[in-house]
């Protein structure tokens, strides 16, 4: 079994959401922000969501502050923001750091797992995305510059998978 599923970061509401209940299931990570030039990409990612959620794919955002104090609400106000601003239904998880010494662990494995260019393992920035496979497997990492339409081929090769 894969690490990826022994990861168990916290709900918005600080409750253990445990990655063994994604097992099968296509996931798409994004590290997001309410006060980001790349914030509308909550629209294309909730289209992705309700476009294939019923496949077998699971959006999760991680919110973060670590970029320009650009995630500066408390995790109810990022909620109620998502919701009403963007109409997002999928998970927005509890406020984490992405990079640092106090990077969420989900984050530490998935960098180790899928570097960036040279072999950089940090965040360069909000709605970094990642792809992770029906086995668990980080198979692609994003910049937060690539739409997530774009995306929409690759995760339906996975599904099909």
């Amino acid at each position: 079994m894969s690490k990826f599923y022994e990861l168990s970061p916290l709900d918005a509401e600080g409750n253990p959401f445990p990655f063994s209940q994604l097992e099968g299931k296509v996931v798409l990570i994004v590290n997001v922000a309410s006060k980001c030039g790349f914030t509308p990409q909550y629209t294309e990612l909730e289209e992705l969501n309700k476009k294939y959620h019923d496949q077998g794919l699971v959006i999760l955002g991680f919110p973060s502050n670590n970029f320009g104090r650009q995630e500066p609400g408390t995790d109810e106000e990022i909620q109620s923001f998502c919701k009403s601003n963007y109409g997002v239904t999928f998970p927005v998880l509890k406020k984490v750091d992405v990079n640092g010494s106090t990077a969420d662990p989900v984050y530490n494995y998935i960098k180790a797992e899928k570097p960036g260019l040279l072999g950089f393992k940090a965040i360069k920035w909000n709605f970094e995305k990642f792809l992770v496979d029906k086995e668990g497997n980080v198979v692609e990492r994003f910049s937060s510059l690539t739409k997530p339409k774009s995306i929409e081929p690759r995760i339906e090769e996975l599904l099909k998978a």
